[in-house]
């Protein structure tokens, strides 16, 4: 079981490496969700999540989700074979909370190097919890 910290670290390149290592069998907790960064102004990212969320309609889906768990989730799940059993099974091994549950604060998190937003970086970014709030959640 690995404990991963999203705090600070890009969605995409961190839903890359859960997806491979729930893919090879290993049980997957993400924390912190809400502080997962997507890299690009502001305007295109939430342009995009508005896209995604305003092609289904309230009966019929496709369902995007609002709360940041779920959107880190369901980006996840676009890098597994969903469809396919091998994938469904990868994506059930996959938990995501908002913060830290209190029966993993005491543990050691483990961090992508290679997902880390650098200090040095100049570029625009959006953390989940802002699209989230922009997307209507309200925590």
């Amino acid at each position: 079981m690995k404990i991963v910290d999203a705090t600070n670290l890009k969605l995409g390149r961190l839903a890359s490496h859960v997806a491979v290592e729930a893919l090879k069998g290993e049980q997957i907790i993400i924390v912190n969700s809400e502080k997962a960064m997507i890299t690009g102004r502001k305007r295109n990212i939430l342009g995009n999540y508005r896209q995604k969320r305003d092609v289904g309609s309230r009966y019929k889906g496709p369902f995007f989700p609002r709360v940041p768990s779920l959107i880190v989730r369901r980006t996840i799940r676009g890098m597994l074979p969903y469809k396919k059993e091998t994938g469904r099974n990868a994506f059930k091994r996959v938990k995501v909370y908002i913060g830290v549950p209190r029966e993993l604060s005491g543990k050691q998190f483990l961090t992508y190097e290679d997902a880390r937003l650098g200090v040095s970086e100049k570029r625009s970014y959006m953390k989940i919890e802002d699209i989230a709030r922009e997307l209507g959640w309200n925590a």
